[in-house]
């Protein structure tokens, strides 16, 4: 019995020495970009570089592992706002989004740096996306679309592509402190032309939208059915 306690232990050891070593890194790489070595961040993370790789194995497995939980926490919170649709959860959302400002940064510099695993970064915030939009569809807090998977393509390309602009076009801000607030900046810069946009829409009428579809095919596709119907 206290052989099993003892590898329960360890093993509870290991998870907690990889999620600091993870952390340690999108703090790391969100600062410094990719170039930054696995040494410093094993210091920043306060072990050895050989732990480092013993979880990882390479610096593009820790790369992995830090999208993965980067993702895993955007399509938590993204989630949480598409099927509560609340005031009361988007304001509690507002008020600590200084909380994910590291993970936005490591995020820009990812997307930034291009390359295979900023594209699988994109096609995975893509995919995620439109599941927590069915899920919003489902809940009754978001509208059926026609073609889910367009739109969901369109919607990411636009939140990322605008984040990625503002930030290129302000001053590039290292520091945790500075970035933290630049963050809040964007933040509040957005939310009420967003919000008017997403609940109102732009244009009065659907004209330009009917005259569209007499060029082009109009059946809901199959996965969209159901939620037309409803």
């Amino acid at each position: 019995m206290a052989s099993a306690h003892v590898v329960a232990g360890e093993r509870e050891g290991d998870i907690a020495s990889a999620d600091r070593i993870r952390d340690a890194a999108i703090e790391r790489f969100g600062r410094d970009g990719f170039r930054a070595g696995l040494r410093s961040i094993a210091a920043d993370a306060g072990v050895t570089a050989g732990l480092v790789v013993h979880h990882f194995r390479s610096k593009d497995g820790l790369r992995r592992a830090c999208d993965d939980h980067v993702l895993a926490v955007v399509r938590e919170q993204k989630a949480k706002a598409l099927t509560d649709g609340t005031a009361t959860m988007l304001l509690a959302q507002l008020a600590e989004v200084e909380r994910f400002a590291p993970l936005v940064r490591y995020l820009l510099r990812s997307l930034q740096a291009g390359g295979d695993l900023a594209g699988a970064l994109l096609a995975q915030l893509a995919a995620d996306a439109e599941e927590y939009l069915a899920a919003g569809e489902a809940a009754g807090v978001i509208q059926p679309s026609r073609d889910r998977a367009a739109r969901t393509r369109y919607l990411t390309y636009q939140a990322v592509g605008g984040m990625v602009l503002w930030f290129t076009t302000h001053e590039a801000v290292l520091e945790p402190g500075p970035f933290q607030k630049l963050f809040r900046q964007y933040v509040e810069e957005i939310t009420l032309p967003a919000l008017e946009l997403f609940t109102q829409g732009l244009f009065i009428d659907r004209s330009m939208l009917d005259d569209y579809l007499m060029y082009v095919p109009d059946p809901p596709p199959a996965g969209n059915a159901a939620s037309a119907a409803a």
